[in-house]
């Protein structure tokens, strides 16, 4: 009996040891969440004195211990209001004791790290006195694996996980425009495959600028309601964008119930505010490589170029009230790209760079608000594709990794999709010309051809 609860031991500790090697994801749903949860619940008091995040008893307490000739009270450590697991780590929300700082508990993260034995700790203020820490058992970044259920919603598209395991959202409606930096082979181009794919099942209309002659948007062309491959052909594509924005403000104006009879709240302001019977369809610009259309050689392209970056800058400023956002991706975005550059760029509010080639690419991107931001992403390893970080004009950020989607995944999600895509008349002239999808449920015959 004793030696087949040994074997049965062996069995347990070798199984536990080979998934963590091969299968880290399983190894934590299995093993893993229990040894981390029993850790942090055994360590926690210890741990938090350690890094300094306990604070002495109070006075009364000192007080009344030396009138009853008791042992002085020992520090108190923040108290635990809830410990939960995830997929990924564990969740651990502490209250914060009077005279403590959220600074204190964010500064001590990689010593919590390493204290509670976990993979990586981020901690951010969910309100006054109140943090989360949030634990990550495994490098969830390596294998990439997003959960089942992400909740979309209406212009909320999931794109990434990130480094504590949450679901990173491309979210329209809270940041409009966006800016995607990387050097070749950084994973820039599927970072942009799974926003298309998450957009096509989505009612909005997509438009894509690929200068690349078209290879990396055109194999999607069935769920795009415009598509230029050319620059003059963007010139007049952004254009008719900004004659659609300047009727959409029209229609805006004509339907916004400005009377005494009607509440402030029902008084329209953008496209969100209108009916949903009368509301435009949202556009989504995808610029896949910017620096193809300020680049110029002669007179001509240069008044071309100036155009195109007024355009850009106008729907920058004055698309997102229209419901027209903006997905700019390029390898550099400076002020070398010549004048109107920096202006577009300030209008772009979320920032996500990939592996950069020098530094002065990363300050493209996060140099203005987020010096942090720099360093991490010039650290990127070049080994590991995909690997980004992402902020915004608020100073945040975080390392996000996008799932690996072949081409050809994107391409049947966008053919799925297909009947979704949007007839918007201003971009008409610009609608890709693709063949009718072969039907799947044409009939199959064993017999041979019959010949005259």
């Amino acid at each position: 009996m004793t030696g087949c609860l040994v074997t049965l031991l062996l069995l347990v500790v070798v199984t536990a040891l080979i998934l963590r090697w091969r299968r880290p994801a399983w190894y934590w749903m299995t093993f893993g969440v229990t040894l981390a949860a029993l850790r942090v619940a055994v360590r926690y008091a210890s741990v938090m004195d350690a890094c300094g995040l306990t604070v002495p008893p109070a006075r009364w307490r000192l007080s009344l211990a030396r009138m009853t000739n008791r042992p002085v009270p020992e520090s108190r450590a923040p108290r635990i209001l809830r410990l939960r697991p995830t997929r990924t780590g564990l969740v651990l929300r502490i209250k914060l004791r009077p005279g403590q700082d959220a600074f204190d508990v964010a500064s001590a993260t990689d010593r919590l790290r390493h204290s509670f034995g976990m993979y990586g700790v981020t901690s951010r203020e969910l309100r006054s006195g109140i943090v989360e820490l949030r634990m990550t058992g495994y490098d969830v970044l390596r294998r990439v694996q997003m959960p089942a259920e992400t909740g979309p919603a209406s212009m909320r598209i999931p794109v990434a996980l990130r480094e504590d395991g949450s679901v990173h959202y491309r979210d329209y409606r809270a940041v409009p425009h966006g800016l995607t930096l990387g050097a070749t082979e950084s994973g820039k181009s599927v970072y942009q495959r799974n926003l298309v794919a998450g957009l096509a099942a989505h009612d909005v209309a997509l438009v894509g600028i690929d200068c690349k002659q078209g290879v990396e948007l055109f194999p999607l062309a069935r769920r795009f309601s415009a598509l230029a491959d050319n620059p003059d052909t963007a010139l007049e594509l952004l254009e008719a964008l900004v004659q659609h924005m300047e009727d959409v403000y029209q229609l805006i104006r004509s339907a916004q119930r400005i009377t005494v009879d009607v509440p402030d709240a029902d008084i329209a302001a953008d496209i969100w505010d209108l009916p949903a019977d009368i509301r435009p369809t949202p556009v989504v610009v995808l610029v896949d490589e910017v620096a193809e259309l300020a680049l110029f050689a002669t007179k001509e392209e240069e008044k071309r170029r100036d155009r195109i970056v007024t355009a850009l800058v106008r729907l920058a400023q004055l698309g997102r009230a229209s419901g027209i956002y903006l997905e700019i991706c390029g390898q550099r975005f400076g002020s070398e790209l010549g004048k109107g550059i920096t202006m577009l760029r300030a209008q772009l509010t979320g920032r996500t760079a990939h592996r950069v080639n020098d530094e002065s690419s990363a300050n493209m991107a996060f140099g203005d608000f987020a010096p942090d931001a720099v360093l991490a992403a010039i650290q990127i390893p070049t080994d590991v594709p995909g690997i980004a970080v992402s902020g915004d004009s608020t100073g945040g950020w975080t390392r996000i990794r996008a799932p690996h989607t072949s081409l050809r995944q994107a391409v049947n999600i966008c053919n799925r999709h297909a009947d979704r895509t949007p007839d918007v008349p201003a971009l008409a002239a610009f609608r890709p010309a693709v063949a009718p999808l072969a039907s799947a449920t044409a009939p199959l015959t064993k017999a041979a051809p019959t010949t005259a």
